[in-house]
């Protein structure tokens, strides 16, 4: 995390939905990232209609976010090694508590970190992230590498929508009144990061 006066750069961006504009230092989380990687490569998901997402992924933690034919669900094991999956670095993890705790979310503990690499014109839909068993935890998600427009909707996936410009090590957290709102990523326009070239990192804290 950096330093500075966090609480006045925060920005709401809905109720229970704050900004923390350039948390982290993610010249400290790409070693990290590259290790699990290691263990554990990006894949494209297999959706239950058996098409592949765009966007690649993979996860650490106790428990993956993973889908397949059967639908989305966590796992104990990397279908991809059946392994288990890297643990979270203690890093991630301080990263996740401290900027749930700046967002009004005191004693977050992750036990899941979904890693999503993005390239320009790759996009995620609209979603909710409802496959945890309990929503009272926020969703604490970390940008790195190119810069991405972010939306949010609502309870329905219709609507208007706010967009905001995500940038390197930003976090958005989200829980409350806003932990099932509909959000996405719209599709990455050409541009390259002078850590992560043409490559946008995202990764998605959560208590499954």
């Amino acid at each position: 995390m950096k330093s500075g006066d966090l609480f006045g750069n925060s920005q709401a961006l809905c109720p229970g939905m704050t900004l923390l504009p350039g948390f982290v230092d993610t010249r400290l989380m790409r070693p990290l990232i590259e290790s699990i990687l290691s263990s554990s490569p990006l894949r494209h998901m297999e959706t239950r209609r058996g098409h592949f997402m765009s966007v690649k992924t993979s996860n650490c933690g106790s428990l993956g976010w993973v889908s397949d034919r059967r639908g989305y669900h966590y796992s104990e094991i990397d279908p991809l090694n059946g392994n288990p999956w890297p643990a979270m670095p203690e890093l991630f993890q301080k990263i996740a508590e401290q900027a749930a705790k700046a967002s009004g979310f005191s004693g977050f503990r992750p036990d899941s970190c979904l890693i999503n690499h993005y390239v320009p014109g790759t996009q995620m839909g609209a979603h909710q992230d409802k496959d945890e068993k309990d929503f009272s935890a926020p969703i604490v998600s970390v940008s790195m590498g190119i810069d991405a427009r972010f939306f949010v909707q609502g309870l329905e996936r219709r609507g208007a929508s706010t967009s905001v410009e995500l940038s390197d090590g930003d976090v958005v957290v989200f829980g409350g009144p806003s932990r099932l709102f509909y959000h996405g990523v719209r599709k990455l326009k050409p541009s390259c990061h002078e850590l992560f070239g043409a490559s946008r990192w995202n990764l998605t804290f959560r208590k499954a």
